[in-house]
């Protein structure tokens, strides 16, 4: 018994022998457990979309802004010592480089309720920006419905925008149109661009007169970029011939330090009396310090000379200073000091009490504190 028991031990040994020289000759143990097949997942929204040809982004703005007055000749930024919500906006489109698309772009918010002024629309938190449908081919795009002008520099979309307020020329420049405009792609340099419609900032369909815009986009070089458009026709409540003409130019001297020039022009035709004229310019310093943090500058002067777009014939300027930090891409934090000053005593300083005049001052002062986020 004890001589087959040797036996077996040296047959073991020697197979575990076998095994350690020759694994192939023996299924080898799993030395760690097998992995678990990936979780599924749900599609994204944005990933069901991307694959849908479907774009959409938004975007939340915020500030608090005190001024030394009421903020006059200010586009939004028209109250003072207050936390506002200026916009929530949504754009959504569909616009593919062959046949028919769509475009949506809606906001809400105190700035809403100054665009619905504008369009003569209910006092309401909500607008209805851009909504248009749209058909390409070839070199060209045909849209119809409403949309943003061709007009300025500056947006009414602040996530476009290097400055917290908009300039004095912003204030004298048509926001939306509603209508048709067709833009042919005529070189890999050159767009130009041709439209109807319902003069500025109106989507009524009662207006019989129409306003005509042109457009032309030049950009011979990746660092140059020269714009011109002119709008040509009767305006609601101003039964009488406008013409504007605006040029926006642009220059990337680096990645990091760019400049910008915007010039206007205009006219509006009175029934009786002379015309009224208006010109100005905007100039723009943008510099990226790193990656994080920027800094923008503006300098403007607008001549009202007869009073069309103020009240008041004077000459307006104005110099404001930004300063961007963003912790990460999508926020960015804005801190802006603005100085506004005229040739004659237009600034609203304090509102009027009662039967007594507004106090009335050459100049105001506006600090201002805005949070962006983008999605």
């Amino acid at each position: 018994m004890k001589r087959r028991s040797k036996i077996n031990v040296e047959a073991m040994a020697a197979l575990l022998g076998v095994a350690v020289w020759a694994p192939g000759w023996l299924p080898a143990a799993d030395t760690e457990p097998t992995a678990a097949p990936p979780a599924q997942t749900a599609p994204s929204v944005a990933g069901v979309l991307s694959s849908s040809g479907i774009a959409m982004t938004g975007y939340v703005a915020a500030s608090y802004y005190h001024s030394s007055g009421e903020n006059t000749f200010h586009e939004f930024d028209v109250n003072h010592d207050t936390f506002q919500l200026d916009q929530a906006g949504l754009q959504v489109g569909y616009q593919p480089k062959e046949g028919f698309g769509a475009f949506a772009d809606v906001l809400v918010g105190e700035d809403a309720r100054i665009l619905n002024a504008a369009e003569n629309q209910t006092n309401s938190t909500f607008n209805a920006r851009q909504a248009y449908l749209q058909y390409a081919s070839g070199a060209w795009t045909l849209i119809g419905g409403k949309f943003t002008t061709l007009a300025g520099e500056e947006y009414s979309n602040p996530t476009s925008d290097t400055n917290f307020s908009r300039s004095l020329l912003f204030f004298a420049q048509p926001l939306t149109n509603t209508g048709v405009r067709a833009t042919w792609a005529a070189s890999g340099t050159l767009n130009l661009v041709a439209g109807i419609n319902n003069g500025w900032n109106t989507t009524s369909t009662s207006y019989g007169s129409k306003t005509a815009e042109l457009g032309a986009a030049f950009t011979p070089t990746k660092e140059l970029a020269l714009n011109l458009q002119g709008y040509f026709g009767k305006v609601p409540g101003y039964d009488a011939e406008r013409s504007f003409v605006d040029f926006v130019g642009s220059y990337n001297l680096t990645d990091a330090l760019s400049f910008a020039l915007n010039y206007d022009w205009g006219v509006q035709q009175q029934d009786t009396g002379p015309d009224l004229k208006w010109n100005g310019f905007a100039a723009y310093v943008n510099y990226a310090v790193d990656a994080q943090w920027r800094v923008s500058v503006r300098g403007e002067y607008l001549d009202d000379q007869d009073g069309f777009n103020t009240g008041t014939p004077q000459k307006l300027k104005e110099g404001t200073l930004t300063i961007g930090f963003a912790p990460a891409k999508s926020f960015e934090l804005r801190l802006e000091a603005r100085y506004d000053w005229s040739d004659k005593q237009t600034f609203v300083k304090t509102p009027a009490p009662g039967p007594l005049p507004a106090a009335l001052g050459d100049n105001q002062t506006e600090l201002a504190l805005q949070g962006v986020y983008k999605f």
